[in-house]
């Protein structure tokens, strides 16, 4: 069964937590972002952590220290993993992972954004590649383009690929399952929803 990865992309940390607390017996994770992090402080991992499992949204993309540092921070913080950029290139995601290693903690890579069009492709393809063969744990690729997710099924063979860009950026949680995403992750659709529960646990249903 597929997963579902709330992506708490928003600003108040009181509201983000009351939402976190809503869903949480039907979301697996909890994605937070620069937006939540920048305005809450770091300490909010630690109190999102207490309810789900957190992936650190950072999409770090700096030199491989600063890199390493970043990956530090969030590890001890309190997230499972964290996100980083493939085009910053290996030696920057060989330096996350081995932070990540010794926290026991997960390394995803960006391929191509929910926002990226033909242009990226070819890098995108050779990003997961990297991914691949550094041993990270998993891929981001687009839940809008679930073509693309099919293609990169091909590349990374048993790694976990997570999926963004589905309701309002338009992807289809059933399209995106079916073409190997291992887990969706969405932010406004549920947590922007009348009903944040129940948004979530429609999705969920489809999963």
């Amino acid at each position: 069964m597929a997963e579902l990865v709330l992506a708490l992309d928003m600003l108040d940390e009181t509201r983000a937590l009351e939402v976190a607390r809503e869903v949480s017996e039907y979301v697996s994770a909890l994605k937070v972002n620069y937006p939540l992090v920048l305005s809450a402080g770091v300490d909010v991992i630690g109190k999102l952590a207490k309810i789900r499992p957190v992936v650190a949204d950072f999409k770090v993309a700096d030199i491989p220290y600063t890199s390493s540092l970043i990956a530090k921070i969030a590890f001890e913080a309190g997230a499972k993993a964290i996100i980083v950029h493939g085009f910053a290139g290996v030696e920057t995601v060989k330096a996350v992972l081995d932070v990540a290693e010794e926290y026991g903690g997960e390394v995803y890579v960006v391929t191509e954004l929910t926002s990226s069009d033909e242009f990226f492709r070819g890098v995108a393809d050779r990003i997961a590649k990297m991914a691949r063969d550094l041993g990270c744990h998993g891929i981001i690729a687009p839940g809008n383009r679930p073509e693309r997710v099919k293609e990169l099924r091909r590349i990374v063979g048993g790694m976990k690929i997570l999926c963004p860009g589905i309701g309002v950026q338009g992807g289809k949680a059933e399209a995106v399952i079916d073409a190997g995403a291992d887990a969706i992750i969405v932010g406004r659709s549920i947590y922007e929803a009348e009903d944040p529960k129940k948004a979530a646990e429609e999705l969920s249903r489809l999963l």
